[in-house]
């Protein structure tokens, strides 16, 4: 679509859209404008299409601007520009208005524009938000209370004066100076569930998170997950970090793969982590392997044996253990350089006699850190590796491939969770003998949440064990489980930098992150109704429509973007038994989207179940007097049958205890379908397109319509309120 096609620009009287005029005149893109009575801001196109709301308007301005880098020279870019639009309507208001300033003129101290080194919409956004405010900002532009703000509100102004004075001249003193622009609903996502999630990484607490040492545009952080699992919302926060820090301080973030146990590892784990650490919106500068530094690795493992800092060690791993707790040294650690060096040739062939031993570094057998015990370097393992086959019959340890790795890629700093904090001094005392470049640690604390496990060998064996469908199973932890739930990953984001990077360790509520979720999807998912099939009740109304009738109707009443749907209305509909129960005899009701009727008659079998109802429309009635406001469907063979599915928790208990068996506490229900049938419109929906099923809650459309015997499968999305849905 080019901007030729624009027909009318749309917009209330009292409320012009400044940002988006401003930005049509800098880019020099022809808008007619039109007041509304309305109420609506639309962007009319030739062909009939239409485009609402503020920011989603900007957004197009801002693709079609023939401006460079005008919405970003890239997708984060573009993702950064989205945070400041989100933050323009809803922090440049009331109380808040003075705070936002603060906040902002911190942010601009030393920068030019509000995204990377170019003007872009989210510089439009926020001059015409203060521009709005009318004498209020003026106020404090002429003071020296926020001197980096008015830096840039100035420099824009004087760069642009010729469009923003004549869309200040006609549309801001209509408004009235001193008067406050009012605020602007938050960009509308699309109603199919493809609306662009992004890393908002601009939130107040987590902007104030310090990254010790670290030097604008000079850090380099890495994420690096082992390939035995999927990415669970505790790694989230790790990957998000690592990403917050990158973007604050003009860095990079690798995304390193540590492959370095073959034996739990496949290219399967590889190729969806990929998938989900894109999912979360990360962007990673390039991605590698720790096994690409396994000949630097076992190099430098033989200087260390040379150096006479490691020795290879054939005492059995249970005693091994032992001696580490008790701080007795084993007596292989006085063997010779040359005996060790015998001994890592037989280790590099595989032979019975390289087996039995492993490499250990000559630390400190007194030291309260357990971890600077004489850890263990290298193991042998005789299976073969997912990337690079049988060359090797043995490989590094974590402890030591690490630091390793770390020091050789650039790492500046590297982030880990509180859990590791006495394996600190063991990370620096290795970089210390390899004689490498010291890396700093950053320290967060863990995500635990309540009912969950987060270890992947414990999510292993519910896959193992058919407990779950796979590692993207709705009940799992992991980014695919809770996507398939019916979270969205914007929801998920905010979650984690609320918490910022306190080195706290927290047990966090599922509840207040599907609250967070419910917010993003209640105002622009569409509505559409289902009955359950289980002894369904049928309402006749005797003085109903003799022909059924269609009407087209919103599927969201307050967000056209949504769509419409089509109803049909007959003499005869269902509704659910539970709501037959609490109707009495001459009751009025409100059929939802229809109007009142009254229920005249009760039919019961011989064991007093309702099996029907007899009524008459009564659409002159007031929906403000009745009690039972009913969702209903017309009786009709165009219904879809539907699969409602609830999950629950895996295991019964908040927090295991060390040493508990998680074996112990499973859940032995964990998931409950539930028969219904729904309105025909259900037929159009697609897979992962999230909808509220009215008074049932909000659902993710797991398998869509196929054939009428196939039902379509809902997955039901908690809404932070620990009820059932399917009531």
């Amino acid at each position: 679509m080019e901007e030729e096609r624009i027909k009318v620009l749309s917009f209330p009287s009292d409320s012009p859209p400044l940002s988006i005029i401003a930005a049509a005149k800098i880019a020099g893109i022809a808008l007619p404008t039109q007041t509304s009575k309305s109420g609506s801001l639309t962007l009319s196109f030739s062909n009939g299409l239409e485009l609402h709301g503020n920011y989603v308007i900007l957004r197009y301005i801002g693709r079609v601007a023939a401006i460079r880098n005008f919405y970003g020279d890239d997708a984060f870019h573009a993702a950064q520009i989205d945070e400041w639009l989100e933050y323009a309507p809803t922090l440049l208001l009331g109380s808040e208005f003075e705070n936002a300033c603060s906040y902002m003129d911190i942010y601009m101290e030393k920068r030019t524009f509000f995204v990377s080194h170019s003007f872009s919409i989210a510089d439009i956004a926020i001059w015409s938000g203060l521009a709005g405010a009318g004498q209020r900002w003026e106020s404090l532009r002429k003071s020296s209370k926020y001197p980096n703000l008015v830096r840039w509100y100035n420099s824009v102004s004087a760069e642009y004066s010729d469009a923003l004075n004549e869309v200040t001249a006609l549309y801001v003193g209509k408004k009235g100076l001193g008067k406050q622009v009012a605020a602007k609903p938050k960009e509308q996502k699309s109603a199919d569930g493809n609306s662009s999630d992004k890393v908002n990484l601009g939130s107040r607490p987590s902007s104030e998170i310090d990254l010790p040492y670290a030097e604008l545009g000079k850090v380099r952080l890495r994420f690096a997950p082992e390939p035995s699992g999927y990415l669970h919302i505790g790694h989230s926060k790790a990957a998000l970090l690592n990403q917050y820090f990158a973007q604050r301080y003009q860095g990079e973030v690798i995304l390193r793969f540590d492959d370095t146990n073959p034996t739990k590892e496949s290219n399967e784990f590889v190729e969806n982590l990929i998938k989900d650490v894109e999912t979360l919106g990360i962007k990673y500068q390039k991605i590698t392997y720790t096994s690409d530094y396994f000949p630097k690795l076992m190099d430098m493992a033989e200087k260390l044996i040379k150096e006479g800092k490691t020795y290879v060690d054939d005492t059995p791993r249970e005693q091994m253990q032992k001696e580490r707790m008790d701080g007795i040294e084993s007596k292989c650690r006085s063997n010779s350089v040359e005996e060790n060096l015998k001994l890592w040739k037989e280790m590099i062939a595989g032979s019975e006699r390289g087996l039995q031993c492993c490499l250990r570094g000559k630390l400190d057998m007194q030291d309260p850190n357990k971890s600077l015990r004489d850890p263990v370097y290298y193991r042998c393992n005789p299976v073969p590796h997912h990337r690079i086959g049988a060359k090797y019959k043995l490989y590094p340890t974590y402890d030591f491939a690490c630091p390793f790795v770390d020091a050789e890629e650039g790492i500046t700093h590297a982030l880990r969770s509180s859990e590791y904090h006495d394996r600190n001094a063991q990370y620096y005392r290795i970089q210390e003998d390899m004689g490498m470049r010291k890396v700093h640690i950053y320290e967060f604390s863990r995500l635990n949440m309540v009912y969950t496990l987060l270890s992947k060998r414990k999510l292993l064996w519910f896959v193992q064990n058919g407990k779950v469908d796979g590692w993207d199973d709705p009940r799992f932890p992991t980014v695919q489980g809770i996507v398939r739930r019916g979270l969205k990953i914007e929801a998920l984001i905010q979650f984690i930098l609320e918490q910022g990077a306190s080195k706290n360790l927290n047990l966090m509520e599922w509840d207040k992150l599907w609250t967070i979720n419910k917010k993003i999807i209640d105002p622009v998912c569409p509505r559409h109704t289902a009955v359950i099939e289980e002894r369904k009740v049928l309402l006749t109304l005797t003085d109903g429509p003799d022909e059924p009738f269609v009407r087209i109707i919103p599927r969201h009443k307050k967000y056209d973007g949504a769509g419409e749907k089509a109803t049909t209305f007959t003499k005869r509909i269902w509704i659910d038994y539970a709501d037959a129960e609490y109707i009495s005899v001459n009751e009025e009701v409100t059929l939802m989207d229809w109007g009142n009727a009254i229920v005249k008659e009760i039919i019961k079998d011989q064991d007093g179940n309702i099996t029907q109802l007899v009524g008459v429309l009564h659409l002159q009635g007031s929906v403000k007097t009745t009690k039972l406001k009913l969702t209903w469907l017309a009786e009709t063979s165009e219904l879809v049958n539907l699969s409602l599915v609830e999950f629950d928790y895996l295991i019964t208990k908040k927090k295991l205890e060390e040493g508990e068996d998680f074996l112990d506490a499973l859940n032995p229900c964990t998931k409950k379908e539930t028969a219904a049938i729904g309105d025909s419109n259900i037929r159009n929906l697609k897979q992962g397109e999230i909808l509220q099923l009215e008074r049932k809650g909000y659902f993710r459309c797991d398998v869509p319509f196929v054939r009428p015997s196939k039902p379509v499968v809902l997955i039901a999305i908690p809404d932070g309120r620990q009820q059932s849905m399917l009531k």
